[in-house]
C-alpha cells in the first residue's frame, strides 16, 4: 500500500532558483519602471499629442507581433538564461542612450519611438525565454512553488517599478529616471549569468526551413487544442482593448486629473499589492471552485471595476484614494486570471514545445496592441479623453463573455492532461 505523494523539496534550497528569481525580479522591477517612465518623456520632457503617445506604445508593442513567433523556435533551440542575460544587456544600452540625449539637447519623438521599438524587440525575446525557464530548471512537481514565487516577485515589481518610476520623474525629469531600468536590467544580468546548471537542449538542424517547421508546431497545437486555443483568443480580446485603455489612461492622470508624475507612479503601483494577493487567492481558489468558474468569475470582476475610472474627477486626495483602490481591485483578479492561464498552459503543452507555445500565444495574444494604441490615441483626439476610457473599459468585457462561452468556462478541478504537440 503507498502512502500519499512526498512533498516537493523546496525551490528555495536551490541556488540557481534563487539567482533566476533575483534575476527576473529585478528585470521585471527595470520593465516596470520604463513602462512607466518611457510615455512619461513624452508627455512631459518632449511635449507630445495624444496620437504621438499613442503611436509610441503602438511602436513599442509591435515586436510582439513581428518576432514572438521567431522568439519561440529560438528559445526552444537555445539556452534560456542566454537568451535572458543577451536581451537585458541589450535593454540596458539602448535604454543608457536616453539620458545621454536628453542632456546633449537631441532627444526628441522619432528617437524616442526607435528606442520604444528596440526596448520592445528585446523584451519579447526575454518574456518567451523567461517563461521557459523555470520548465527547464526545476522539476515537474515543483513547479506549482516555482509560478507562484516567480509571479509573487512580479507583483512586487508592480508595487516598486511604478512608484520608483513616478517618484523619480518628479525628482530627476523622467529622461534621467530612465537610469533606474538600466541599473535593474544590470543587475538582472549579472544575477542570471551565475546560474551553472545546463540546459540540454535538441539542437535541431540548421536552416529557414526548419525555424518555420518548429513555428509550424507550435501553431498547430495552439490551434488543435480547445483550452490553448480559447487561451489565445481570450487574451487577444483583452490585450487589444487593454491597449486602448492604457494609452488613454497614461494621458487621463497627468491632464484631464492634472496628478504629479509621483501620484502617477502610486496610484499605477496600486495594482502591485492587489497582483499579490491575486497571486495567493490562484493557489487556493481553482481547487476548491474549479478552474473554468474562476478564470470567468476574475475575468468579469477584473475588467468590471475598470468601468469607474472615467467617473472620477479632479486630483483631491478621494480622487487619489479611489484610483488606486480600482488599480488593486483590477490587480487582485487580474492577476487570478493570469496565474491560473499559466497554470493551465504549463500543465497542457509538452516541455519540449514549452517556447513555441508561450510564443504562440504572446503572438495571437498581444499581436494586436499595436492596434490597439493606435486605437486609443485616436479615440482621445477625436473625443476627449473621458468619453473614449468609457469606451474602451466598455470594450474589455469581450474578453470575459468570450471566456464564458468557450471551453475555458468548461475546465474543473483537475487539469487536462498534456497535448500532443509533437506528433
Amino acid at each position: 500500500m503507498t502512502g500519499p505523494d512526498p512533498t516537493p523539496p523546496s525551490v528555495w534550497l536551490d541556488g540557481d532558483f534563487r539567482r533566476l528569481w533575483i534575476g527576473q525580479t529585478t528585470s521585471q522591477l527595470g520593465t516596470q519602471a520604463a513602462q512607466v517612465i518611457l510615455p512619461l518623456i513624452a508627455v512631459v520632457a518632449l511635449s507630445a499629442g495624444t496620437e504621438q503617445v499613442g503611436l509610441l506604445r503602438a511602436v513599442q508593442q509591435a515586436p510582439i507581433l513581428l518576432l514572438s513567433l521567431f522568439a519561440g523556435a529560438g528559445v526552444d533551440r537555445r539556452r534560456s538564461t542566454d537568451v535572458m542575460v543577451l536581451a537585458d544587456v541589450g535593454r540596458t544600452v539602448v535604454l543608457a542612450v536616453v539620458p545621454v540625449l536628453y542632456l546633449l539637447g537631441m532627444l526628441d519623438i522619432p528617437l524616442l519611438v526607435l528606442v520604444a521599438f528596440l526596448v520592445g524587440a528585446l523584451s519579447v525575446y526575454f518574456d518567451v525565454a523567461s517563461q521557459t525557464s523555470l520548465v527547464r530548471l526545476v522539476k515537474r512537481d515543483q513547479l506549482a512553488q516555482g509560478t507562484s514565487a516567480l509571479e509573487a516577485s512580479r507583483s512586487a515589481a508592480q508595487i516598486a517599478g511604478p512608484a520608483i518610476g513616478g517618484a523619480l520623474v518628479s525628482l530627476v525629469t523622467a529622461p534621467i529616471a530612465i537610469l533606474a531600468s538600466v541599473l535593474s536590467f544590470t543587475l538582472s544580468v549579472l544575477s542570471i549569468r551565475r546560474i551553472r546548471r545546463p540546459e540540454s537542449m535538441p539542437r535541431p538542424a540548421a536552416g529557414q526551413a526548419r525555424v518555420w517547421r518548429q513555428i509550424h508546431e507550435g501553431l498547430r497545437l495552439v490551434v488543435s487544442d480547445a483550452s490553448l486555443r480559447a487561451v489565445g483568443i481570450a487574451s487577444a480580446l483583452f490585450q487589444f482593448s487593454f491597449a486602448a485603455v492604457m494609452t488613454i489612461y497614461l494621458l487621463f492622470l497627468p491632464r484631464t486629473l492634472h496628478l504629479s508624475g509621483a501620484a502617477v507612479g502610486l496610484v499605477l503601483a496600486a495594482m502591485g499589492p492587489g497582483a499579490l494577493v491575486g497571486s495567493l487567492l490562484s493557489a487556493r481558489l481553482p481547487r476548491r471552485y474549479g478552474y473554468g468558474v474562476v478564470l470567468v468569475s476574475a475575468a468579469v470582476l477584473a475588467d468590471g471595476v475598470m468601468l469607474c475610472v472615467p467617473a472620477l474627477r479632479g486630483s483631491s486626495a478621494v480622487t487619489i484614494g479611489a484610483l488606486m483602490a480600482v488599480n488593486f481591485l483590477f490587480g487582485v483578479f487580474s492577476q487570478v486570471v493570469d496565474v491560473t492561464v499559466v497554470t493551465v498552459r504549463q500543465a497542457i503543452t509538452p516541455i519540449p514545445i514549452q517556447g513555441r507555445v508561450v510564443a504562440t500565444l504572446n503572438f495571437v495574444g498581444m499581436g494586436l496592441t499595436p492596434l490597439g494604441s493606435l486605437l486609443g490615441g485616436y479615440l482621445a483626439g477625436a473625443l476627449g479623453l473621458r468619453t473614449s476610457l468609457l469606451l474602451t473599459a466598455v470594450a474589455l468585457a469581450l474578453s470575459p463573455v468570450f471566456m464564458a462561452l468557450s471551453s475555458l468556462a468548461r475546465l474543473g478541478r483537475q487539469l487536462p492532461d498534456p497535448a500532443d504537440g509533437l506528433g
